[in-house]
């Protein structure tokens, strides 16, 4: 299935950590799919969502390697980029429903944070490579591998 068929009715899209950082880093194999995505973002059909756990997974080796550079493409894109919006995980409606999710699906602590943060920002489908999302059932998970480029 086509990224265009796959995101045809998906207004806002939270993005999880692999997408970001294959975008960022040109990853090979999967830069084409996410260069379509992050064109439809910036081009405004897509709302992307994301989330402090985001961020702090894309910079942990940037910052292990002292990548300067690096780190400031993750942060032009997480705080300037239009039509992406940072979601804070800082209040007691989140932390609850991470509590939920990661009880109901057995899910690592940042992933169920990722999966209550795309839901309190009423996110449709939500984009990683990490089949452990494809439990999830109350929004649509994408994952790369599954998408084809157009």
């Amino acid at each position: 299935m086509t990224t265009e068929e796959r995101l045809q009715d998906v207004k806002r899209l939270f993005l999880d950590s692999a997408p970001v950082i294959y975008a960022v880093e040109e990853n090979l194999q999967y830069l084409p799919i996410v260069r379509e995505i992050f064109e439809r973002i910036e081009n405004g059909l897509l709302i992307g969502v994301t989330s402090p756990v985001t961020l702090a997974e894309c910079l942990v080796r940037p910052y292990r390697l002292e990548q300067i550079n690096l780190q400031q493409q993750y942060m032009e894109l997480f705080f300037n980029t239009e039509n992406i919006i940072f979601e804070p995980i800082i209040n007691s409606s989140i932390a609850l429903d991470a509590a939920q999710i990661r009880a109901k699906y057995n899910l690592q602590l940042p992933d169920a944070f990722q999966i209550a943060v795309a839901l309190a920002a009423s996110c449709e489908a939500f984009l990683t490579n990490d089949v452990v999302f494809k439990r999830i059932t109350e929004l649509q998970v994408l994952l790369l591998e599954d998408i084809n480029a157009i």
